[in-house]
């Protein structure tokens, strides 16, 4: 006897139930058409805002802004950067771009820090706790062993604001492996605990400045210098271009080459795509939550430990509440680069151009007004998730509707 021929919705593929999965359906289904069109009608959308709100020329603004970023020093036709001459525009460019790359350092981390967890199906959206005690644990490090050599000092500061970020996303981990507490609750409220410690760290508590305290600013001492970062561009304490480059970049392909080429990597999709069939499969789930987790903290720990280590050398009350809000850009850089090393690259790449391009100093007036060039910024980035959103919205509805017809058809058959 012939075995029976499989039904139509026998033949259907797998449902993408959870969210990974649904990103990998996206991720196919698009390439990199979409993250490429999703980012054009974000910027067309901003233009239009641009010409309705404020009546100045669209492409006038952008050009302005893509010339702050500094990116336009790769083109320097006519323009030579002289020591005797620091205000001319190449030189001006060569200080944009300098900032345009430290933004995409602790871009390209915080972005990692949300990727990997969502590969193993998590949302990470306690990318600002970590990256906060990143920092504090990576300053304290940094002004400790003042005696060591600049390189084990480094790398020991950098290592702890890793562990440190690894612990405290690793907390949300154990909840959701043992209580199945949802990790974007506990996640968030252990950003608060972060921010509330590390605040009173600063203000009146051991990590304030004494000299400080007493003129009233609510401001660390500065690290060793043994610790801060060797300036590859640039000039140090003046946001030259420092080595943490190197760390983002490697940590790039230390990503790419964990989640591809390991039994870990596997384990945190299969883990991703389908909790349940992992453990039937021998997986243990419970396990790679936690390592998800803490993984990803590492990467928005050493995020945190690139400020006082390389640019500021303290902290502040005031640092400590902005610089934080870069974690959660990571987010954002993360959807756009669609989990991969690649696109986060190129993701962060973009939002530090606009982070650094829309700054006031960077824009005429005459051309788009500065006080309102970071509500552009937050409109244009606000714009690229909210449509990389709505692809996956789109992509579920129309697999669900291509099931109807066929669910019918079985329906009736006799």
């Amino acid at each position: 006897m012939s075995e029976q021929a499989p039904t139509p919705a026998q033949r259907s593929e797998p449902e993408a139930s959870t969210v990974p999965a649904r990103l990998a359906l996206y991720q196919r289904a698009g390439g990199i058409v979409t993250p490429l069109v999703t980012t054009l009608i974000a910027f067309l959308i901003g233009g239009l805002v641009v010409l309705v709100l404020s009546g100045k020329n669209p492409l006038s603004t952008y050009k302005a802004i893509f010339n702050g970023t500094g990116l336009n020093w790769l083109f320097p036709w006519n323009a030579t950067c002289s020591v005797r001459d620091p205000g001319n525009e190449l030189c001006v460019n060569a200080t944009n771009l300098q900032a345009t790359l430290i933004y995409l350092t602790v871009l390209i981390l915080t972005g990692l820090a949300v990727a990997f967890a969502f590969r193993c199906g998590l949302f990470n959206i306690g990318g600002q706790g970590q990256y906060i005690v990143g920092a504090v644990v990576g300053f304290q490090v940094g002004l400790w062993f003042d005696s060591m050599p600049a390189a084990p000092h480094i790398l020991l500061a950098f290592v702890a604001a890793g562990l440190a970020g690894a612990f405290w996303a690793g907390i949300a981990g154990f909840l959701k492996a043992t209580l199945g507490a949802h990790e974007v609750i506990t996640t968030i409220m252990l950003n608060w605990i972060a921010y509330w410690a590390a605040t009173y760290l600063i203000n009146g508590g051991p990590l304030q400045d004494p000299v400080a305290e007493e003129a009233g600013a609510q401001v660390s001492r500065d690290i060793a210098d043994s610790a801060k970062l060797p300036v590859i561009w640039g000039v140090q304490g003046l946001q030259g271009l420092h080595i943490g480059l190197f760390v983002a970049l490697g940590a790039l392909v230390a990503y790419s080459i964990l989640v591809n080429r390991t039994t870990l990597g596997y384990e945190v999709r299969a883990v991703g795509f389908n909790p349940e069939a992992a453990a039937y499969g021998g997986i243990s789930v419970a396990r790679n939550y936690v390592l998800a987790m803490a993984i990803s903290g590492a990467f928005a720990g050493m995020a945190g430990a690139m400020a006082p280590l390389g640019l500021s050398f303290h902290l502040t009350s005031t640092s400590i509440q902005t610089d934080s809000y870069i974690a959660f850009l990571g987010i954002a850089v993360a959807l756009l680069g669609r989990n991969t090393a690649v696109g986060i690259f190129f993701a962060a790449l973009l939002f530090a151009a606009l982070q650094v391009g829309t700054r006031s100093a960077n824009l005429d007036p005459d051309v788009f007004q500065p006080e309102l060039a970071n509500n552009l910024t937050q409109l244009i980035q606000g714009l690229i998730v909210l449509f990389v959103g709505a692809e996956l919205l789109v992509l579920s509805v129309w697999q669900a509707r291509k099931r109807l017809p066929r669910a019918g058809r079985t329906a009736v058959e006799p």
